[in-house]
């Protein structure tokens, strides 16, 4: 058995867990061919998403998935799914509260059981989906198909069980028929948490052989640039000897903006040889992915630029708002009194507002709820000098006053249902008695990868996004059918001076703003870059690899194993210089992989001492501890508050638990000017 790793966004799942449904169907057909271990998909992503948690008895905390079952049970399907699936990936039938049970009950869970509702379908009854979306479950069953985020990478020295994931076991229980079956490690067996169960033909399971990252121009910046010190312990610890040769696993990046993608990929996994998949062919124009066709044949989207010399943007943003729902309006009724069906205008029915910063966001919300609510209602009374009112180019519209959102501030499910809503299509009836679908939608750059939805055709950006990768990937979410082409408008304040240039190049750049896409930036072992990754990488390579320091205790076999684990200053100093071995700006003139391995020494040294102060003073040491009185902890998050009144040598060894997290959070307080003290 063989595991493929995937890294992509959450959107996929429910394609994925399609495929992944049919080969189970496909394997049940035929057990002695395919064996009795179930093909399944597991979702291992953070918190927010999906429980990390079973819970149970004593413990049914927000967080866990118990909580969330019985907000969805309580609310009648109404609160957010304990996962991100809202109906069954085999045949469509929405989810609901008797889809999720926990097995074999609810004061001591092992998994979280999903199946479908309808009898016609295969996944009802006995026979549960394969879809695994909580941790705990997913370290036992260890699915052939597990997506992922980068971000879950930080998990690597926090916990042991990630081990398994790149084959860190021993013994199989059971063939998989049951739910309880799974793969244990040494540890587990050692522990008493489970029996022996059988040996693992040849010892063990391989590790995963194919990693494939989607959207690889997302990973740049400080997140690629922590991603890329990451990826040293992931790679390590996925490689495996065959006939004395190591084998690394296969790497598929995919993306649609992309510049020096094969600088990109050395920084973030040491790759220097790179093949585009499929090869170029004899004619540019016409290439697996997509065929060069002439805008006067089949137009893609459109662009136009809009701004005034002295007036407000938000000005500018009321009136385009106001002229693009007032006429399309009007469209839709023509067409609606003329009896096309489908309408033609449906694309257009439904403005998607495209902006920036959740600040620029939140100022037009309140624009939209008020200004254009009240004044489409009679904007169709605007018309040209004697001009009838059947002649005029607006109609009267009344929109929904609650605009929907696309942010990081909505919830999953929220995402979900707002996702759902805009794949529906417009409905307004002659008389606008009964109406259906999304008059506004309001988004982030959240939106700017997987947001797939054909029916969508008209965009409005609110200011010149940062980066041009950025501009084409959000733009790119409207016109996405040849026969629904794309309208953007682009809002630009000539007060700025790079919304100027654009708006007086606007023509020519857009007829080559693929030529402009910018180059990722990735720098994984830069000194900041090493400060806040370089402990958590190395943690994570002894943890991940040696057998003995993956149980949380195992921090402390860092007294006997310190000269063993020399292997990882080697490992390190490779990939620095399979990266860029150059020498050093200042005064010294050390190669930058000799100085890395310089730093990795001294943190494995100081992991040693920490280990042999506490030895002394009859503590123990651990990666990190859950309840009082276990012992003392290796690791800590960077905004613990805990870790300045600490030794300078434990604050080497500080990770996070996420590779977004950067800053602290900012608490504001608010007193009433009566409840205050008046000073004496």
């Amino acid at each position: 058995m063989r595991y493929t790793l995937r890294l992509l966004t959450l959107d996929q799942l429910s394609r994925a867990s399609s495929v992944i449904c049919a080969m189970e169907l496909e394997r049940q057909a035929n057990p002695g061919k395919w064996g009795t271990w179930p093909f399944e998909i597991g979702l291992w992503v953070g918190s927010g998403a999906t429980p990390n948690i079973l819970g149970g008895k004593g413990n049914k905390k927000e967080h866990t998935a118990l909580f969330k079952l019985e907000q969805f049970k309580a609310r009648s399907g109404k609160a957010q799914s304990p996962i991100p699936l809202e109906v069954c990936p085999w045949c469509g039938t929405p989810f609901k509260p008797s889809s999720f049970n926990m097995y074999p009950n609810q004061d001591n869970p092992i998994d979280l059981r999903i199946s479908c509702t309808s009898s016609a379908c295969e996944f009802s009854g006995n026979n549960r989906l394969p879809v695994i979306a909580v941790d705990e479950p997913i370290y036992r069953r260890l699915p052939c198909f597990l997506i992922a985020t980068v971000d879950k990478f930080a998990a690597m020295p926090w916990t042991g069980e990630v081990s398994k994931f790149f084959g860190r076991v021993k013994n199989a229980a059971g063939d998989g028929r049951r739910i309880d079956d799974g793969f244990f490690s040494q540890t587990d067996v050692q522990d008493g948490k489970v029996l022996p169960g059988t040996p693992l033909p040849g010892g063990a399971l391989p590790p995963p052989d194919l990693v494939i990252q989607d959207e690889l121009h997302l990973i740049s910046g400080p997140l690629g640039t922590m991603v890329g010190l990451y990826e040293t312990a992931l790679e390590e610890v996925c490689c495996q000897t065959v006939d004395g040769k190591v084998i690394r696993p296969k790497i598929v990046a995919s993306t649609a903006t992309v510049r020096r993608s094969q600088a990109q990929i050395q920084a973030l996994f040491a790759r220097t040889a790179v093949q585009v998949f499929p090869p170029q062919g004899s004619d540019r124009r016409d290439s697996f992915f997509a065929e060069t066709v002439k805008a006067d044949v089949s137009p893609a989207r459109l662009y136009v630029g809009i701004a005034a010399q002295g007036r407000n943007p938000k000005s500018i943003l009321l009136r385009t708002y106001l002229t693009l729902l007032g006429a399309g309006e009007k469209a839709y009724l023509t067409c609606e009194s003329q009896g096309l069906s489908p309408n033609p205008t449906d694309p257009y029915m439904t403005l998607v507002g495209y902006f920036n910063s959740l600040r620029e966001l939140g100022g037009a919300r309140r624009i939209i709820e008020d200004e254009v609510t009240s004044r489409l209602r009679k904007y169709g009374d605007r018309r040209r000098y004697g001009e009838k009112r059947a002649q005029g180019l607006f109609a009267n519209r009344d929109i929904n006053f609650d605009v929907l959102e696309l942010t990081s501030r909505e919830s999953t499910s929220k995402v979900a249902e707002a996702k759902k809503r805009l794949d529906e299509m417009f409905f307004r009836s002659p008389k606008k008695s009964e109406s259906k679908g999304v008059d506004v939608a309001i988004a982030t750059n959240m939106i700017s990868v997987g947001l797939d939805i054909s029916r969508l055709g008209m965009m409005v950006v609110f200011g010149q996004p940062k980066t041009t990768s950025e501009y084409i990937q959000a733009s790119s979410r409207v016109g996405r059918e040849k026969d629904k082409p794309g309208l953007v408008i682009t809002i630009l304040n000539l007060n700025r001076p790079r919304d100027r240039s654009h708006y007086e190049r606007f023509e020519y750049y857009h007829r080559t703003f693929y030529r402009r896409v910018e180059a990722s930036s990735v720098t994984p072992f830069s000194p900041r870059a090493l400060d806040r990754g370089l402990a958590g990488t190395i943690v994570a390579l002894a943890r991940m690899a040696e057998a003995e320091m993956t149980p949380p205790h195992g921090a402390a076999q860092i007294i006997t194993k310190r000269a063993r684990l020399n292997w990882i200053v080697e490992v390190i100093r490779q990939r620095v210089e399979k990266h860029a071995n150059k020498v050093l700006p200042h005064d010294g003139t050390e190669p930058q992989a000799d100085t890395v391995a310089h730093r990795v020494t001294d943190l494995l040294d100081a992991w040693e001492g920490i280990a042999l102060d506490l030895q002394a003073n009859g503590n123990k040491l651990q990666y990190q501890v859950e309840r009082p009185g276990q012992g003392q902890r290796l690791l800590y998050e960077f905004l613990n508050p805990e870790v300045k009144s600490k030794s300078l040598r434990i604050k080497k060894f500080r990770a996070n638990r996420s590779l977004r997290d950067v800053e602290p959070n900012v608490n504001l307080w608010m007193w009433k000017e009566e409840d205050m003290e008046e000073p004496e």
